[in-house]
């Protein structure tokens, strides 16, 4: 949307969403760039979204530390589950969710699920998603890591955690997707491209790059492939 209104980027959130609105875009699309602005790259797979919950997904080498309402954990991996970032953010109410396996590295408000659950955490709607190679073994579809899809201010978020491009991707219906595009561990971003294809989500955001594998030059590469069919933001690591 902002291809359009480069001049927009920085405008405030109350304003962005009458000029919006008064061009015409609905009222879906102008909810899904309001909480765009809320949501923070913090390198790697994590984020952080600022809401009335502040909501991590696997903060890794985190530069902040914000308190955390609930941290979302993909799977045990040290880049996913950092056990000093989490100390950095948990407060003694904080929820943790994730698998069984990476549950027991951890200690809190420890809420274990697995892939087809859904449940609400904190007045937050979430739905657990596989998340798993096809063509490698990193993170074999047996071991039950996890995706997540969140709704947070009435637009889906999808995390897709360490993936390739997966069937289940076919039949998800989300507004933002949160995709990997290094290769080598996960999909490259040409694999992205089809996987964004598929879920059709109003705005896609790459991940997994610029820590241990992959560059902006992924990043890059996704978004020039998605032009006018997809729209792609790259958010700036924070």
């Amino acid at each position: 949307m902002f291809d359009n209104f480069p001049a927009l980027t920085n405008t405030p959130q109350r304003v962005l969403s009458r000029i919006l609105s008064s061009c015409g875009y609905k009222k879906e699309e102008i909810m899904v760039q309001d909480l765009i602005k809320k949501i923070h790259w913090l390198g790697h797979d994590g984020f952080r979204i600022d809401s009335d919950k502040v909501i991590y997904f696997d903060p890794y080498q985190i530069k902040t530390a914000v308190p955390a309402d609930i941290i979302f954990v993909s799977h045990e991996h040290f880049d996913h589950c950092s056990e000093d970032d989490i100390k950095k953010i948990q407060k003694k109410d904080t929820v943790i969710v994730t698998d069984a396996v990476t549950a027991k590295k951890l200690k809190g408000n420890v809420k274990v699920v697995k892939p087809g659950d859904k449940l609400t955490v904190d007045t937050i709607a979430v739905e657990v998603l596989p998340s798993y190679n096809t063509d490698k073994n990193f993170h074999p579809k047996s071991s039950g890591m996890l995706a997540f899809i969140v709704t947070v201010e009435g637009v889906r978020i999808y995390h897709a955690g360490d993936t390739d491009f997966i069937p289940e991707m076919n039949t998800i219906k989300t507004d933002i997707a949160l995709l990997p595009v290094s290769g080598t561990y996960v999909m490259t971003a040409a694999e992205a491209v089809q996987a964004a294809l598929a879920i059709k989500p109003q705005v896609a955001i790459p991940m997994h790059y610029n820590a241990i594998v992959g560059s902006e030059k992924d990043a890059q590469l996704f978004a020039e492939k998605l032009h006018g069919k997809v729209e792609v933001v790259i958010l700036k690591q924070e």
